[in-house]
């Protein structure tokens, strides 16, 4: 084990370096069941120029940001535990954690992004119905109906009309 780890033992710094920031299981079950309804988002997105924050979910176009926390790296009221061993270093990390969360929050508001946070203990469909929902409401409005899905009508005149390269005029001859 490296002199400068904050490891206590090699098994929790094999553990601890095993947690991954994007790909968790609630992201991608998340990101599949949005598939599976038709929605389309971009992935691990920077939304906000200069900023070196990422977003999980994104739809771009809407502006809206999902971010799905972890229960015991963002600190959820209900299933966050403080570990016993170096609970001052721990504790310091929470906060640090949660502050960054308030203030990534905060400055995509401020650029006109709509923010769902989710906790990974919430269940999958839950999660996606809320997120359908917001983007439902923020999407433009489109034409529905039977209407709406007809093709464009056709010319009265039956007769084909020539392509620009075979159309002559008088002045041709």
């Amino acid at each position: 084990m490296p002199v400068e780890s904050w490891a206590t033992s090699q098994t929790t710094r094999r553990s601890m370096q095993s947690n991954k920031s994007r790909d968790t299981g609630p992201e991608l079950a998340l990101r599949r069941e949005l598939h599976r309804r038709g929605l389309r988002y971009r992935v691990g997105l920077a939304p906000l120029a200069g900023v070196r924050r990422t977003v999980d979910v994104a739809f771009p176009r809407l502006k809206i940001a999902v971010l799905v926390d972890g229960c015991f790296w963002h600190g959820c009221d209900q299933h966050h535990r403080l570990p016993k061993s170096h609970s001052d270093y721990w504790q310091a990390k929470l906060e640090r954690n949660m502050a960054r969360d308030r203030s990534t929050t905060q400055l995509l508001e401020q650029s006109g992004w709509r923010v769902i946070r989710l906790w990974e203990h919430e269940k999958i469909q839950d999660m996606a119905d809320l997120v359908q929902r917001a983007v439902l409401e923020a999407a433009p409005k489109r034409a529905t109906g039977p209407a709406s899905r007809q093709p464009p009508a056709r010319s009265a005149d039956p007769s084909p009309q020539p392509s620009h390269r075979s159309a002559r005029t008088s002045s041709d001859r």
